[in-house]
């Protein structure tokens, strides 16, 4: 689903992305179209897209076309999702001890609704680091 969502293709474009959205979260998914994680995360955020639109934007940055943010958020994962509101990146605690990103891919439709909404509900009120809805500290049930 990648291909019917907007793609950044400049580090520019990112930049500006990120500036010029003043009230809605912008949430960044850098990676490849053709990585299967991304295929799965592309089709969650396609899915919610209409959902989220009031208050949160998506767009998706292939990192190997734009390789201008790797190294400055550590981007070594087949996909990454970050999020950010107005020009401040905004830090989610999962439970996995990396606060900064989502490094794999998130199956269930209604759990990034929540997240993206914990984000902005959050970042609104001036918090630079939000709680998850969720712990993603185990990823098997035992």
């Amino acid at each position: 689903m990648s291909y019917l969502m907007p793609h950044l293709n400049t580090g520019w474009a990112v930049d500006q992305a990120i500036l010029s959205e003043e009230d809605r979260v912008v949430v960044l998914r850098f990676g490849h179209d053709y990585d299967p994680t991304c295929m799965q995360m592309d089709e969650v955020l396609y899915g919610i897209a209409e959902l989220v639109k009031n208050y949160a934007v998506i767009y998706l940055v292939d990192i190997s076309e734009v390789p201008d943010f790797n190294t400055m958020y550590e981007l070594y994962d087949p996909c990454t999702v970050m999020f950010f509101f107005r020009n401040k990146h905004i830090m989610i605690d999962l439970g996995t001890g990396n606060n900064n990103k989502i490094n794999w891919a998130i199956p269930d439709k209604q759990e990034m609704i929540d997240i993206v909404e914990t984000i902005y509900r959050g970042a609104r009120k001036g918090r630079g680091l939000v709680v998850s809805p969720k712990d993603y500290s185990t990823k098997y049930r035992y």
